[in-house]
C-alpha cells in the first residue's frame, strides 16, 4: 500500500453539541463514558466542568459547548463525556450525545471558509457533508488547551 494511501483514510467519530455536529479523529478518543457529576475547581475557566475519578486519575472536564460559545444544556442522563488523548494527557469532553463513528477519506475534507477575526478561534479543521448532514471536524489542539497555557 502507497503512504498517500495509508493517509487517505480517517475514521471520525461524530457527536451532538448544542443542536450541531461536530467530530474527532477517532485516533485521539481514548474512550466514552455516560455523565459523571464532576468536581469544580477554583478559578478554571468557565469552560471548565471541573475534574472526575477516572479509575484512580484526575480527568478534567470541559463543557464542550462553553468551549465553542455554544449554549450550554442542563446536563443530564443522555450527556456523554468523550475522553480524549492529546500529547499523553488525558481530558473529558462534554458533548450532548454520540453519534456515530464514519469512515472518510482526506479528499471528503473541505477546508473551512475563513469566517474569523481571531486566529485563536479556528477551532474548526474541516469540514465534510455526510448523508446531507454538514459535520464539522474539531482542530483538537485548538479546543484543549496546553498545560502551560492552563496556568497562564
Amino acid at each position: 500500500m502507497s503512504e498517500q494511501g495509508q493517509n487517505n483514510d480517517l475514521e471520525l467519530l461524530t457527536f451532538r453539541v448544542a443542536d450541531q455536529e461536530y467530530s474527532l479523529d477517532i485516533m485521539s478518543v481514548r474512550e466514552i463514558r455516560g455523565w459523571t457529576r464532576t468536581t469544580p475547581m477554583p478559578h478554571a475557566p468557565d469552560y471548565m466542568r471541573g475534574v472526575i475519578n477516572l479509575r484512580g486519575t484526575v480527568l478534567p472536564v470541559m463543557d464542550l459547548a462553553r468551549r465553542l460559545h455554544l449554549p450550554s444544556q442542563e446536563t443530564n442522563d443522555r450527556n456523554v463525556i468523550i475522553v480524549v488523548n492529546l500529547n499523553g494527557t488525558l481530558t473529558g469532553l462534554l458533548v450532548d450525545a454520540v453519534s456515530d463513528i464514519v469512515a472518510i477519506t482526506e479528499d471528503d475534507l473541505q477546508l473551512p471558509p475563513d469566517m474569523s477575526t481571531d486566529p485563536q478561534m479556528s477551532v474548526v479543521r474541516s469540514l465534510t457533508v455526510i448523508d446531507d448532514r454538514m459535520i464539522r471536524v474539531l482542530d483538537l489542539r485548538a479546543v484543549v488547551p496546553a498545560a502551560s497555557d492552563e496556568v497562564a
